[in-house]
């Protein structure tokens, strides 16, 4: 009865923990670029009482022994990096990825992050930079009197220019792969940083090797599903509740035990 409090307590713990990654989901629904995450569940060790396939007698074997197992633990919670879907907004300085692929910045400590927001602005400069003021990599300044930019699927940015007829190349977006993105470290704000798990970025042209071409006048939307969401949290209230159950049991033998011996 009392490993049974213990076993039900890294339930409770665990749940506890699904509960907050579906919470964070929920809440960034509508965030840009966002991936949504899950908690990865693990059971813990076993306490082998009789080993699977010990001898029994001279001529026999146990098939299966005995283990009792000890509860469960969150391992780790893993980013799905799926596309989520677009939405048109006709502002030429939003950008979407269509597929694999992440924006590059300049964070303030002179460290390059990656970012699936592509929501983009002009600085005072007419620099290209992200809604934290952290600039677009390579960097992108736009001429002014500029007036129309264009952002090809490829990544080259191009000016048309008060007085002139000819649109002039700027620039060229460049975008970066990982093997791993999923071993990306989530830094807040939208943006990730390079891990001994997710490996070393790889550049390349948008829309070539693998890499999806860029869209302008869009944004890629969350990639959370609400319904799946839903779903999850209600599996997670009734997996907390029935491991609640257990203590209350526990406790309920426990207690008589207690008045009757």
């Amino acid at each position: 009865m009392i490993p049974a409090l213990y076993v039900s307590k890294t339930g409770l713990s665990a749940q506890d923990t699904q509960l907050s990654t579906i919470s964070n989901n929920l809440a960034n629904a509508s965030t840009v670029g966002y991936k949504r995450e899950r908690a990865v569940f693990e059971d813990l060790f076993y306490q082998i009482q009789r080993q699977p396939g010990a001898q029994s007698s001279q001529d026999t074997q146990l098939p299966s022994g005995l283990q009792v197992g000890t509860g469960v633990r969150v391992v780790g919670t893993q980013k799905e990096f799926t596309t989520g879907s677009m939405q048109v907004t006709g502002n030429n300085l939003d950008l979407a990825i269509d597929g694999r692929g992440f924006f590059q910045v300049l964070s303030p400590d002179g460290e390059i992050s990656y970012t699936r927001n592509g929501a983009f602005h002009l600085s005072a400069d007419g620099e290209i930079v992200n809604a934290n003021g952290l600039l677009l990599q390579p960097a992108i300044t736009v001429p002014a009197g500029t007036l129309q930019l264009t952002v090809g699927d490829d990544g080259v940015v191009s000016a048309t220019l008060s007085g002139q007829v000819d649109p002039v190349e700027i620039g060229q977006i460049e975008t970066v792969d990982f093997i791993n993105p999923a071993g990306l470290q989530a830094m807040g704000g939208n943006i990730f940083r390079q891990s001994a798990a997710s490996g070393d970025p790889v550049p390349g042209t948008p829309g070539l090797d693998g890499l999806g071409q860029v869209k302008q006048g869009s944004l890629e939307n969350s990639n959370v599903d609400i319904v799946e969401e839903m779903v999850n949290m209600i599996t997670t209230q009734r997996v907390y509740e029935l491991n609640s159950k257990v203590i209350s049991t526990s406790d309920q033998m426990l207690q008589f035990i207690s008045q009757n011996m």
